[in-house]
């Protein structure tokens, strides 16, 4: 609304600092609009990267000396490794899958050259979570086995955090399950595999949900929609002040 509501223009100072208000309202409507631009362009180039991450052969997993420059890139690569399961030292961690809630089960594994990472063998339901109501799936020696290379998962999950006193795990933390499973008498890999097999008798493996929401451009238009309607209504108040000056008094 343009005036002082009787029909008079409005001071030059209140004036100006809406002027100024709503050049910076939209400087950074702008800029939010841009970095979504920014954004989508970098989840693009994360689902292609991961696409043909799934659809390489595997290659053999990090080992310790490529375990400091790991990153974010190195996510759901396809790796192989073989190795001895530590069955007595599995944790189960909560999962929420396609086949409804229940957990993951985490097993460490030994390599031939000593040092451990842990595989996310698959899903169980509740009924499943003692091993023992799987022996199937918990047979000794060695194996070879497919999976997803992931990162940890530290500190807990959506409001919830790891009680590991308490055995109680809502991610997949790698070093706190490390600590509480007594590991570090080896090197344990920082990163989990969620392995693609299932097993006879569970775990169920290949549930990993590989979904990138991808909403970047929908949130840049409504960004620079409100840049548009801040520079319109901008317009309006100086065409009207513009009026009221020209106007004899």
């Amino acid at each position: 609304m343009s005036g002082d509501g009787h029909g008079r223009p409005l001071p030059a100072g209140p004036l100006a600092l809406l002027v100024l208000l709503a050049v910076a309202a939209f400087l950074g409507l702008l800029a939010l609009g841009q970095w979504q631009l920014e954004r989508r362009v970098w989840k693009l180039d994360l689902i292609e990267r991961v696409q043909r991450q799934l659809a390489a052969a595997p290659v053999p997993p990090p080992a310790p000396a490529d375990w400091p420059g790991l990153t974010r890139q190195d996510e759901y690569r396809r790796v192989e490794i073989e190795g001895e399961f530590l069955h007595e030292r599995e944790t189960c961690t909560q999962a929420v899958t396609v086949r409804g809630p229940g957990c993951w089960v985490l097993t460490p594994l030994r390599t031939p050259t000593g040092w451990v990472v842990l595989i996310n063998r698959g899903y169980v339901d509740a009924e499943h979570r003692d091993p023992a109501t799987r022996p199937e799936g918990q047979s000794p020696g060695q194996v070879r086995l497919t999976g997803l290379l992931r990162l940890s998962e530290p500190g807990g999950g959506f409001l919830r955090k790891n009680v590991p006193a308490e055995n109680r795990w809502y991610s997949r933390d790698v070093a706190a399950i490390a600590d509480a499973r007594g590991l570090r008498d080896a090197p344990v890999a920082p990163y989990f595999i969620d392995a693609e097999a299932s097993v006879a008798g569970g775990p169920v493996g290949g549930l990993t949900v590989v979904n990138f929401r991808n909403s970047h451009l929908v949130y840049a238009l409504t960004w620079y929609g409100l840049a548009a309607l801040v520079l319109g209504g901008l317009g309006l108040l100086l065409r009207q002040e513009w009026r009221l000056r020209r106007r004899p008094a």
